[in-house]
């Protein structure tokens, strides 16, 4: 591994590291357990490479410390989810960036994950049917094997073909992706909700459609969701080891 390499790595430990401190602080517990197992793990990386045995104990002393906190952290979520106290909330402040679908729901995305339940009613204009087909997206990228995505929405009022016609589409590109998905309409649902069966639910008070109009086709925001400014909202994330099942 050349020097410049070792430098990029050590330069993106410290900036993970940071992010991991910083949502510690916050009491965004979940999201930093993933950022100190990220940056830890990049700076065992540099350890192996770097040659100086005085960076090297530095560098242990601060896996060590991170570790640590690491663990501590992941012994008072494991209380928290066994006693059905966990609570985390999250607020998206107005024109904020950085909140696509990948960074918002990978903290709470692992391997055990295979069934999905979104409930949002507002699941029918072109813009919110291109959201949740990004979500589904999201999904097949992540570390998980999803095999199951229920949608309960509402039916758009009049003529109602678009959004129907757009999920039947989506649902049969999931098929092929070995993914099933169940839609169902509501006339009375109100409530946003999406529930992962391996406990986590996420509440956003927008739902899905918490981004705003891109300037334009061409500008900036308009594919990358991380670079897209959001309206202020509220999330709230629970964790219940009691899961829905179909």
């Amino acid at each position: 591994m050349s020097r410049n390499d070792v430098s990029g790595i050590e330069t993106s430990a410290v900036s993970v590291l940071k992010r991991a401190v910083e949502l510690d602080q916050s009491s965004r517990f979940q999201e930093s357990l993933v950022c100190y197992q990220e940056g830890i793990q990049l700076l065992l990386d540099v350890l192996k490479a770097i040659k100086d045995e005085s960076k090297k104990t530095h560098y242990r002393e601060k896996i060590r410390v991170y570790m640590e906190r690491a663990e501590q952290i992941k012994n008072h979520l494991k209380q928290e989810k066994e006693e059905g106290k966990y609570h985390e909330q999250i607020k998206i402040m107005e024109n904020a960036t950085g909140y696509s679908y990948e960074k918002l729901f990978k903290p709470y995305i692992n391997e055990t994950l295979t069934e999905i339940w979104v409930e949002d009613p507002y699941i029918r204009y072109f813009h919110q049917l291109y959201n949740f087909l990004r979500f589904c997206e999201m999904l097949l990228k992540a570390p998980c094997k999803v095999k199951r995505i229920h949608l309960l929405t509402s039916q758009e009022e009049g003529d109602s073909s678009t959004q129907v016609n757009a999920l039947a589409e989506i649902k049969q590109s999931l098929q092929n992706h070995g993914v099933t998905l169940t839609i169902e309409y509501s006339t009375t649902i109100h409530d946003r909700e999406i529930r992962f069966n391996n406990g986590w639910i996420i509440k956003i008070g927008r739902g899905l459609d918490y981004f705003k109009k891109p300037q334009g086709k061409f500008s900036i925001g308009y594919c990358d969701f991380d670079l897209r400014q959001c309206q202020e909202t509220t999330v709230d994330i629970f964790h219940t080891k009691h899961t829905r099942t179909t």
